[in-house]
């Protein structure tokens, strides 16, 4: 029997953040989270541009991911990407400060279903979508 005791729903994506060096890399900060949904944001910076001097297209793919691994991971169980995939719709610069808001639209016993919108103020950059699955192990402190 483990003395380890649950972590309160709200707070998982806070721990999965503090173990997490590639998002704390890109600079991701968590603006809001609820069980089913998270909120996080960044600011892109020159080693984040492309060739082309915009953001490379896995800075927006990555910060709509964190945010879809923080909401999916927020009903208390390990839960991991199956499938992905992002709309790039406008391009994103240097500077640009990035809000990336994951909602699950459906879930259930092994799977969930999330759509991410990425959006630059009001004006929406990147569409992600993602299904995740859902295991038995607990998040636990």
């Amino acid at each position: 029997m483990s003395d380890l005791k649950p972590i309160p729903n709200h707070l998982i994506p806070h721990k999965m953040l503090s173990q997490d060096a590639y998002s704390q890399w890109l600079g991701i900060e968590i603006l809001e989270c609820e069980i089913g949904r998270c909120k996080v944001a960044m600011t892109v910076r020159k080693e984040m541009l492309n060739s082309m001097f915009k953001a490379h297209g896995g800075i927006t793919y990555s910060l709509a991911d964190t945010a879809f691994g923080f909401a999916a991971n927020t009903h208390g169980k390990f839960s991991v990407s199956i499938e992905t995939s992002i709309n790039h719709i406008e391009a994103v610069n240097e500077g640009d400060y990035l809000i990336a808001e994951s909602v699950i639209e459906k879930v259930n016993n092994k799977l969930g279903f999330n759509i991410i919108e990425v959006k630059r103020g009001d004006e929406l950059v990147a569409l992600f979508k993602g299904v995740v699955y859902r295991t038995q192990k607990d998040w636990e402190e």
